[in-house]
């Protein structure tokens, strides 16, 4: 797979290459060396994403790795699955680890192929208890790594778009 040659972004829609796919209790991650995805970690018994999540190409964040994304989308894709989403939002936090912290911002997104989610362009149109369960999931997550994410504020598209111009390659 040549990630090179993916555009970051077109106004509001990203080719998000996914790593975990929805409901799954292991956490895959791609290795740029091996060009390969390989399992990371085990979530504890319990424990599973709420939606595929991945990565856009040809980007580079604070924490060193590529922007993250939570794609809604019905129903799990698989790791290495190229999926075009229309950005509706971000989480904007902070993670810590080792007594440092660092910004590792979260976009959320809508598969352009999603029916369930077809009419969602801003995270305002999505219920506040899903919004709730996200933070909820980064910030268990991060814990048993023995990290503290810290939730900053929701923001929207443009805040979403400015995020991904600021960590272009």
């Amino acid at each position: 797979m040549n990630l090179k040659t993916l555009k970051v972004h077109k106004n509001e829609i990203v080719h998000v290459v996914i790593e975990t796919p929805q409901y799954s209790a292991n956490k895959y991650a791609y290795d740029p060396d091996l060009k390969i995805f390989k399992l990371k970690k085990t979530l504890p018994l319990g424990y599973e994403f709420p939606f595929d999540f991945g990565f856009i190409p040809n980007t580079v964040c604070e924490d060193g790795d590529p922007l993250d994304v939570l794609v809604l989308i019905e129903g799990q894709t698989y790791p290495g699955c190229l999926v075009s989403a229309r950005l509706v939002g971000i989480l904007e936090a902070t993670q810590t680890e080792k007594n440092k912290a660092i910004r590792n911002d979260r976009l959320i997104a809508v598969s352009t192929e999603s029916q369930l989610y077809a009419d969602i362009t801003d995270l305002k149109e999505l219920n506040k208890n899903i919004l709730t369960q996200i933070e909820k999931f980064f910030i268990d997550y991060n814990k048993h790594e023995g990290k503290v994410f810290k939730p900053l504020r929701w923001g929207g598209v443009k805040a979403a778009i400015k995020k991904i111009k600021d960590c272009k390659e």
